[in-house]
């Protein structure tokens, strides 16, 4: 197993864990089917190798932190068979959502951590992940809730060594003050470049999601920010 960073003190973690009452399915879904694609920890500090998560041999692994509904998720296991995907998220409608789209669809390349991705991030081995995609994260918009922004140098200091040279990191807000942090932010790194290019249009592989058509309806016009781990 490579070497993984030491666990940090597990970090307090803000934001909602259910909403509504599932419908008869959803729940029959998160009771039968969950338990079969979700990975917990392992104990005492181990480190957690994703290929061992899979049936089948994987091209390569993805990570999704905060998945929402999992429209982007399942699109992109559609598309990559042979890539291993790993959503993180503790939104249990979220998780249910995605879970619909697994059982209509069959997918086998896709694993669910469903509680917060920070004390999974130092458990990945060094430069497992090709892809990591953080969409339309809570914006947390007030200055006193910066520090709960996901992309804050505390997460991507984790983050950014289970990246490997070369990985992808795609951002997407529709937040005017998440823009602009997010940039200042990831512009202050030195383990990451700018491959965005000037318009900051989507990529034709980055799929419509219900968040971006929220946004859209509200007349908030999403930007979507790609890095280059160095």
């Amino acid at each position: 197993m490579p070497e993984t960073l030491s666990l940090p003190a597990h970090p307090r973690f803000f934001g909602r864990r259910r909403g509504k009452k599932l419908r008869t399915t959803a729940q029959s879904l998160v009771e039968t089917l969950l338990p079969r694609l979700s990975f917990t920890l392992p104990p005492d500090g181990q480190g957690l190798d994703p290929a061992s998560l899979f049936a089948a041999p994987m091209r390569e692994f993805w990570l999704e932190i905060g998945f929402g509904g999992g429209e982007h998720l399942a699109w992109q296991a559609e598309h990559n068979p042979d890539v291993g995907l790993i959503g993180a998220e503790v939104f249990l409608n979220g998780i249910a959502s995605l879970l619909g789209h697994i059982n209509a669809r069959h997918f086998g390349n896709i694993r669910i951590y469903a509680e917060d991705v920070r004390p999974l991030l130092p458990r990945l081995p060094a430069g497992c992940l090709s892809r990591v995609f953080v969409l339309f994260p809570d914006p947390w918009p007030k200055s006193r809730h910066e520090e709960r922004r996901f992309i804050h140098h505390r997460n991507l200091d984790l983050l950014a060594p289970a990246m490997r040279k070369g990985a992808l990191l795609r951002i997407a807000t529709d937040d005017e003050i998440y823009k602009g942090w997010a940039r200042a932010v990831m512009a202050a790194r030195n383990d990451f470049a700018d491959v965005t290019g000037d318009s900051a249009q989507k990529p034709e592989d980055w799929p419509a999601t219900r968040y971006e058509a929220k946004a859209r309806r509200a007349g908030r016009e999403p930007i979507f920010l790609s890095y280059q781990r160095l």
